[in-house]
C-alpha cells in the first residue's frame, strides 16, 4: 500500500500569526489554522471544528491543545483527537523556513 504524496506550502511570514494566537489559511481545497504557541513553536490543524462547524483559528490555546471557540471540545496537536468528544481534525506538519510558515499537506 503507498502512503499519499505531500506537498509543501508556503502560506506567509510567520509575523503575521501573534505569539498565542491562530490564524486559518485555505490551501487548496483545504481550511487550515495554524498556531503559533507561547514558546513560538508552531501547530498545524484542520480550521473547521467537526462537532458544528467551529472555526478552530480562534481557539483558546495552550501547548498541547486547543479549545474551540463554540462548544469548549478540545483537540490535541499530537494526533488531533478530541479530548471530550467522539471525533477528531487532522493534523499536519508545519514548521518556518525563511522567516515563512510552511505546511506539509
Amino acid at each position: 500500500m503507498s502512503t499519499p504524496e505531500t506537498t509543501s506550502h508556503r502560506l506567509g511570514p510567520v509575523d503575521a500569526i501573534p505569539v498565542g494566537e491562530g490564524r486559518g489559511f485555505a490551501v487548496g481545497d483545504e481550511q487550515i489554522a495554524v498556531f503559533r504557541l507561547r514558546d513560538r513553536a508552531l501547530r498545524a490543524m484542520e480550521a473547521v471544528c467537526p462537532h458544528a462547524g467551529g472555526p478552530l483559528a480562534d481557539a483558546l490555546v495552550d501547548d498541547a491543545k486547543i479549545v474551540c471557540p463554540m462548544h469548549n471540545h478540545t483537540f490535541s496537536f499530537v494526533d488531533g483527537s478530541c479530548l471530550n468528544g467522539d471525533f477528531a481534525v487532522r493534523v499536519y506538519p508545519v514548521r518556518e523556513e525563511g522567516g515563512e510558515v510552511v505546511v506539509d499537506i
